[in-house]
């Protein structure tokens, strides 16, 4: 039997940008060009949730590092990460702004630009006005590359939810499971790395007539999958978006003991719930 899994994404498609930044702002979807997003479990008949009480905007973009100052890349290149005071002449305008990325919605995030080096630079930041930006020293002929429009705003993100179990199976669809952000209110590479990976060994193992593995909430990821099927049952739930990084479930996991960078811990914990290299076994 063939299975599936739809990890197409929540982003767009160039409407909801339209209805919340005035029009695309050319992020790297490139929707214009390539068209919407196509959810593979809506066209599988899947009813899935939206509305904008879970939408949010991208909480950073990305500036060619070309296009500032030598010091400044010189800098970021060194130390990884800056963080630069924004002068009390430059107003900011993206205070208000829902980010996808919760843990960021701190008032040093505002206060600060705060630059990652990650090829390009990082700025953590959902948008900011090209002039203002400008007017900072360092930035004064600062380009963005991702989205292009980034001083008008960001990519619309959690625009849909699908249905599905612990198992990441899409409910009324036997063969097609989903990942990363169509599997719940997840922001983060870990996370999707964590759905992702569930959700293609379920599809393997459902392909070969195995049973379904389940993550226990003994472990962080499956603790989190547990926490998001949770959330989708309540609205106040799809208030918060959820990750490892911060937010409401990095408290829960600190409160809980979960939180640990001990890999000796994390390993016996694993071995605890005899999951150690379940992902490493051959299953065809």
């Amino acid at each position: 039997a063939h299975c599936f899994v739809d990890a197409t994404g929540t982003a767009g498609p160039q409407g909801n940008c339209a209805r919340v930044n005035g029009g695309c702002v050319m992020c790297v979807l490139r929707c214009p060009a390539f068209g919407a997003r196509v959810s593979i479990a809506g066209k599988a008949g899947v009813r899935e949730m939206s509305g904008s009480l879970f939408e949010a905007m991208s909480g950073s973009c990305k500036l060619q590092k070309k296009s500032l100052a030598p010091w400044l890349v010189r800098n970021l290149e060194e130390r990884g990460a800056l963080v630069i005071p924004v002068p009390r002449y430059v107003p900011r305008t993206d205070r208000s702004a829902a980010k996808a990325c919760q843990q960021y919605s701190l008032p040093e995030f505002y206060d600060n630009i705060v630059l990652l080096d990650t090829g390009h630079a990082k700025l953590m930041a959902p948008f900011f006005p090209v002039d203002r930006l400008r007017a900072i020293p360092g930035f004064e002929s600062a380009l963005f590359q991702d989205p292009y429009a980034g001083g008008r705003g960001n990519s619309i993100r959690f625009t849909v939810i699908t249905p599905h179990d612990l198992t990441m199976k899409v409910a009324g669809v036997d063969n097609l499971f989903c990942a990363g952000e169509k599997a719940g209110l997840m922001v983060g590479h870990t996370e999707a790395i964590c759905t992702g990976a569930l959700a293609g060994h379920n599809a393997v193992r459902k392909a070969v007539g195995k049973e379904p593995l389940i993550l226990p909430p003994s472990l962080a990821c499956g603790d989190l999958l547990s926490c998001i099927e949770r959330s989708l049952g309540s609205p106040s739930g799809l208030l918060n978006k959820y990750t490892f990084a911060g937010g409401v479930y990095y408290s829960r996991m600190y409160e809980s003991g979960l939180y640990t960078t001990d890999t000796r811990r994390i390993s016996q914990r694993v071995k605890d719930a005899n999951l150690t290299g379940v992902f490493s076994q051959r299953l065809l």
